[in-house]
């Protein structure tokens, strides 16, 4: 089974906790094959104000100027990147560190001018990953993008692990976060949603935010073709092997109600 996993970069701070899930995704190599892609917006805000940058951000995202786009590529693509290799490599998953700018892997456009270098994707092309799942490899891909014309993108780590897994056809798409689940009206994490009860959750406000945005990119990555998408507590012990085991944790999230006969 193809998978796709999407760290979030508040998972890969600690270099203790980047371990262990390094440890888990070489584990589940041996029934998957798998890519991962990672954000880093905890690193990067830090790496700013560093440098006394203050971080801006519109509708949840990162305003991103020709400085901040700088500092995107030495973290996102570089520190966070090449540390989440490392442990990888370590772990014995053979992890080769990428971004969507190599073989324009991922392919993207200026989303909104007054958000600087923000990209929104326009094309993925699978045929790198392809190569390097097909030869036992592990890709880890930080979220930055290209254009034909040499341009660089930040991009949501978010959107692109929806971009990579509708190209390389994964079954399952797993956001690995720091939160239990997705959230009803009762306050109750679910353990089943359909893309339509997601969309209630957005239209009745109780999905905003950051879950709006992570069930829309849910929803977004079913209708390209990605069979069951899962929203997960990262931190969580062998949480990795234990939603490809079917352990019922965290939500999973389907195109329709299944039904039987």
């Amino acid at each position: 089974m193809r998978t796709l996993l999407k760290l979030g970069g508040s998972l890969l701070d600690a270099a203790s906790a980047r371990d262990l899930l390094a440890e888990q995704i070489a584990r589940a190599r041996e029934a998957a094959e798998v890519v991962v892609v990672h954000g880093g917006g905890k690193q990067m805000t830090r790496y700013l104000a560093e440098r006394g940058v203050e971080s801006r951000f519109v509708n949840g995202l990162r305003v991103t100027t020709p400085e901040t786009i700088d500092a995107v590529l030495k973290v996102f693509a570089g520190s966070v990147n090449h540390e989440l290799v490392a442990s990888l490599n370590r772990a014995g998953a053979r992890a080769v560190g990428l971004s969507g700018i190599d073989a324009l892997l991922v392919e993207a456009e200026v989303m909104d001018p007054a958000l600087g270098a923000v990209g929104r994707v326009t094309r993925a092309n699978p045929e790198l990953l392809t190569v390097l799942l097909k030869n036992g490899y592990t890709p880890v891909v930080a979220c930055v993008a290209g254009d034909r014309e040499g341009r660089i993108y930040n991009v949501n780590a978010d959107q692109m692990a929806v971009a990579c897994a509708a190209a390389c056809r994964v079954e399952r798409l797993i956001f690995l976060t720091d939160v239990n689940g997705v959230m009803d009206g009762n306050k109750q994490v679910r353990s089943e949603l359909t893309a339509s009860e997601c969309r209630g959750l957005i239209a009745d406000g109780i999905a905003t935010g950051g879950m709006q945005a992570k069930l829309n990119s849910a929803m977004d990555a079913l209708a390209a073709g990605v069979a069951q998408v899962h929203i997960v507590p990262g931190a969580l012990p062998d949480v990795v092997g234990r939603v490809l085991e079917g352990d019922e944790i965290g939500t999973r999230i389907i195109g329709s109600e299944v039904t039987t006969t």
